[in-house]
């Protein structure tokens, strides 16, 4: 909350007499309707209800922009959710925001350059608007991004799930205001559960890390491992399957280490969302390969919806460059898993992150990875190349990776990714599958996923869109980016 004391006007309602009082501190709110807040607190030795005015939000317009991870768009869709049972509708096309939004995203510097970028493309298409930045980048960097022209209010990771505590006004000032918490003081577990882009729902259900590895910043942007409870995450899950909702993607920091806010264990909760009746598709966020057990991958094959599809980040295939990264496993354990899951769930889809020009990856050592990673049995390849993050461990390491060979190297791998995914995929035409169609863009055929998550196209009728339908696979289509598909009537 505010170093300094921030004052509202209030009725606190007693005995069913209403008393004008003015207070201060950390507010938690409750929103009743679209005109009143509903807070606590406790006052001369009572806990009092606090009901405040919030007309202030009334009519107005709020854009948003999200940029990063799944978990951001998560947040935001909350964030939306908050502002609009304060009154607040998003903005349409062509009209001008009151609020502007952006959650951030810190990962690389590019990742950086482009917040500052979408922070002026916003300030700049919707002047006037009070502007809210939060997220990694505000975490990290709180007073740069206050200082830039234009933004007023800077909310890191403990403070964006009470935005309301902090927006008593939309006063643009001639300097912005930043609120954030040190990274040891980031305990919160703000809950989401949100329709993305197409038909998935994004569940969260873990917040932050304890890995610091040698190249990230994320654990000092969000704060140590939280999460959760079993029963109110499952509550989530339920209200996504009342709204329609058929498939919900797991989402988190580092899913794998759920339960340590709790007691409870990620495989505790794979099988109580298995249990939520209406949800027919559940799928895995990326899971540490260490913190993905044996009895999971078990799990997933006897399962009644956790589909046949993992994200597991690798880093590197080699054991001397996982070592400088700080990483907890080896590539001995890596194979390990991806043979294990060859041999319960043989067509499953198994997505693999890897980091390319890391401090200290000789051409020795990225040779190594290079043919490790051909051995394995996996579908496709996420490249990052690195970028260097203040802070990092990883600054200490003496060898540095030239911008044209990080390029060079992530090439290689890319096409490496493409190889096998052109195979998996063709090993599945002729094949029947089950596939979640998805509502299409104007003037194009609609798109949707097999249960082991490959991208199909097919004509259909857009009110297909968010339905389960059978079809056959057949070629690829022109762009080689999905296979055609004819639906199977009964």
């Amino acid at each position: 909350m505010p170093k300094t004391a921030i004052f509202y006007k209030m009725l606190i309602v007693k005995n069913e007499s209403i008393h004008l009082l003015t207070t201060y501190g950390k507010l938690h709110c409750l929103l009743q309707n679209m005109n009143i807040t509903k807070k606590y607190c406790t006052f001369a030795g009572q806990k009092h209800t606090i009901m405040i005015d919030t007309t202030v939000f009334l009519d107005k317009k709020a854009a948003y922009y999200t940029l990063g991870c799944k978990l951001n768009f998560s947040e935001t869709s909350t964030i939306a959710q908050t502002l609009k049972k304060a009154g607040v509708r998003t903005v349409r096309k062509g009209e001008k925001a009151d609020i502007c939004v952006v959650n951030t995203c810190s990962v690389t510097e590019v990742a950086d350059k482009k917040c500052r970028q979408a922070i002026h493309k916003l300030i700049k298409q919707h002047p006037g608007a009070f502007v809210i930045v939060t997220g990694c980048y505000a975490q990290l960097k709180p007073e740069q991004v206050a200082s830039m022209e234009g933004v007023d209010l800077v909310l890191g990771a403990e403070q964006k799930g009470h935005l309301l505590d902090y927006l008593t006004s939309l006063d643009k000032k001639d300097k912005g205001t930043s609120y954030t918490s040190k990274t040891s003081d980031i305990h919160s577990f703000s809950p989401s559960c949100s329709r993305g882009d197409r038909t998935r729902y994004f569940l969260k259900v873990q917040d932050g890390c304890d890995y610091f590895c040698s190249y990230c910043t994320i654990p000092f942007a969000r704060g140590r491992s939280r999460n959760g409870r079993i029963e109110d995450i499952v509550a989530q899950a339920r209200r996504a399957a009342e709204e329609g909702g058929k498939e919900i993607v797991i989402t988190g920091v580092n899913i794998g280490d759920f339960g340590k806010s709790t007691g409870e264990t990620f495989y505790d909760l794979v099988q109580a969302l298995d249990q939520v009746k209406g949800i027919e598709r559940y799928r895995i966020s990326s899971i540490e390969p260490n913190l993905l057990t044996d009895e999971i991958i078990e799990y997933v094959a006897r399962s009644r919806a956790f589909m046949p599809h993992f994200h597991i980040p690798l880093q590197s295939g080699s054991d001397a460059v996982l070592k400088l990264m700080r990483r907890r496993y080896d590539t001995a354990l890596f194979a390990s898993k991806i043979h294990k899951i060859r041999s319960f769930i043989p067509d499953a889809f198994i997505g693999v992150d890897v980091i390319v020009g890391t401090r200290g990856e000789t051409p020795e050592y990225f040779d190594e990875a290079y043919r490790f990673i051909e051995s394995l049995d996996v579908t496709q390849l996420h490249v990052f190349s690195y970028s260097e993050r203040p802070g990092t461990q990883a600054l200490k390491i003496d060898y540095i990776v030239s911008p044209e060979e990080k390029h060079n190297r992530s090439q290689r791998l890319l096409a490496l990714s493409e190889e096998k995914t052109q195979a998996f995929y063709a090993r599945h035409i002729g094949q029947e599958a089950t596939v979640l169609l998805e509502k299409p863009k104007p003037g194009f055929p609609m798109h949707g996923f097999t249960d082991n998550y490959i991208r199909v196209e097919v004509n259909a009728e857009s009110t297909l869109d968010n339905h389960l339908v059978q079809v056959r696979l057949g070629d690829f289509n022109e762009e080689h980016t999905a296979l055609n598909a004819t639906l199977i009537h009964s």
